[in-house]
Formats: C-alpha cells, structure tokens, sequence
C-alpha cells in the first residue's frame, strides 16, 4: 500500500463533481457528518497501510479534518500533501452557485499558507500550486516563486498539480522554472486514468527528473466505477475485482507513479479501491484498456459538464 494516498477532495464539503458519491455519503451531510465520514475512511485507509494524504485549501474543511484526525490519532508516518490557489465558497451548500474561486497570486499564497500550517499544525509536508496551467500568472511572478522557494527552508516540498487538455506543456514548462539555480518543484500531481493519458508521457520525464508523481482523479471522478468502458467490466471479471480495482491498476502498473491517490468518501468504496494492489495486469490487458481514452479535448469538456452534487 505505500504506493496509494487517499485525496479528501469529495469529503471535506457536502458538493463535489464525483459520480457515485451520494449514497455512499450520510444524507444530511452536516460538517458533523462529513467529519465523522472522513476520519472513518482515514481509520481505515491507515489500517489498511495507506501513509499519504492530500487535501487543499479549497476542499471546504478536509484541512481540517484532517488536521483533528492527526492530532487525535498522533500517527508519525503519516506525509501529509496540501494545494493552494483556490479558495472554498460554497457556504456548505450542495447548490452553491460557485463552490470555488481561483487565484494564483502572492497575496492568496500567503494567505492560505498561513491558513494551512495552523490547521496541519506541523504535519504539511508537500505544498502544491493548485491546479497550474500554462496561462498561469505564476510563471511571470518572481516573487511569488521566490516565496514558494523559501518553504524548503522548513523542509517543505514545493508541488504543482494540474488540469485540462494541455496538461503535459505546463508540467515541462513548469520544470524549467527555478529560484537561485535550484529547481523550484520538486513534486507534480496530474490527473491520469485510462481515458485521459495524454500526460504519460511528460509525468514520465518529471519522475525521470527527480519530481516525485502523484496521480489524482484515476477513477475519472467516479466513472470509471459507476460508466466503466466493455474492457475495464470483462477484466475486472476475469481477475474477480469491481471496476474501479482495474483502473487503479492500471495507474499502479506505470513505474514512474510514485504515489496514486485514491478518492473513496467511504470505508467500502475504499476498500474495493484497495483491491488494486493484487490484480496484476499484462501488457495485453494494459494495452486493451489504453484503446479505451478519449481525446483530451473530449475528456475535459465532458469532466467540465459533471454536476456537483
């Protein structure tokens, strides 16, 4: 399991754009609720041997959540990921008209750097640019990656994660840039599952270069368990699994993914995302299910359609 993290994007505010989420959720999903929900998957992800989590800022309160688990629980090998860069305002409302806003700005860093480190209190080991694009002002803002620099000061990783089509030109524009002749990333999380691959190979240079990868969104924010494609259902028949065990997989059998992070809001979804680390699949399988992407172009517009619920 050293390999698996658990992303509390879908747990730490009642909306979220994954398929197959609500009834898996308490129904009146209150802060006490969702609070409750969270530290059940994170009791049992630990004793399952899972050691990574990853939140952000803008994931309502997963941060905090997350920060009472650990202050509760006093795990000591526990590497703890967060993002900055979008901030939660959907007010705890499923209807929310705008559950979140971006920016990428030195203001908004510090800010929700601040906001970060009293709630992991100490436990913060990778800080991640929250969804980086290339259009990104970031890339033109010296002092603010100059500011990002001095978080290795603390023994903090600097990260980037990333979304849409044009994944792979950020991630190696993202490579070039450094502060004082030093890299300034040192880890990137990118979005990668069977239909949308079109990064594999830029994560691939970034794992080559000594970035450490993390992959999100592997099920396809739940379709890939709830709409998986004829091959993912026929292998996860032959090899006695759900869905969801082939795709993670899939994900585990690429050499450069260092960690694979997983987004169950509840110990059984869990637990049948768990089943990935024993299905071994050949090339044949991995190249069946490659036929199943779809152009990026496709992949994004129909992730941008998802309602949140």
């Amino acid at each position: 399991m050293d390999r698996l993290g658990i992303g509390l994007a879908a747990l730490g505010r009642p909306a979220y754009i994954n398929v197959g989420r609500a009834a898996e959720l308490p129904p009146g999903r209150s802060v006490e609720q969702m609070r409750e929900a969270t530290w059940d998957v994170l009791d049992t992800a630990y004793a399952a041997g899972v050691r990574w989590v990853d939140t952000a800022r803008s994931y309502g309160r997963a941060e905090e959540f997350l920060g009472a688990w650990l202050g509760a629980r006093a795990p000591d090998d526990v590497t703890v990921s967060s993002k900055w860069g979008y901030a939660y305002v959907g007010e705890w409302k499923t209807d929310a008209a705008v559950h979140e806003v971006k920016e990428h700005s030195l203001g908004r860093y510090r800010a929700q750097y601040r906001e970060t480190r009293e709630l992991l209190d100490g436990h913060l080991s990778v800080y991640q640019v929250h969804s980086l694009t290339e259009d990104s002002p970031l890339f033109q803002d010296l002092h603010l990656q100059e500011a990002l620099a001095e978080l290795r000061a603390e023994g903090i990783r600097v990260g980037f994660s990333t979304s849409g089509p044009r994944q792979a030109d950020t991630i190696r524009r993202a490579m070039t840039l450094d502060v004082s002749g030093q890299r300034l990333f040192s880890s990137v999380q990118s979005t990668w599952n069977i239909l949308e691959m079109s990064a594999e190979e830029a994560l691939r240079e970034a794992h080559e270069a000594g970035l450490h990868v993390l992959l999100k969104e592997v099920l396809a924010n739940g379709r890939l368990a709830v709409q998986p494609p004829a091959v993912a259902e026929a292998l996860a028949a032959e090899h006695g699994v759900a869905p969801d065990a082939v795709a993670l997989a899939a994900a585990l059998s690429r050499p450069w993914a260092d960690i694979v992070l997983i987004g169950a809001v509840s110990p059984g979804q869990l637990e049948s995302n768990l089943t990935a680390s024993r299905v071994l699949l050949g090339e044949r399988d991995l190249e069946s299910l490659a036929d199943a992407s779809v152009l990026p172009e496709r992949y994004w517009a129909e992730r941008s359609a998802l309602p949140w619920t």
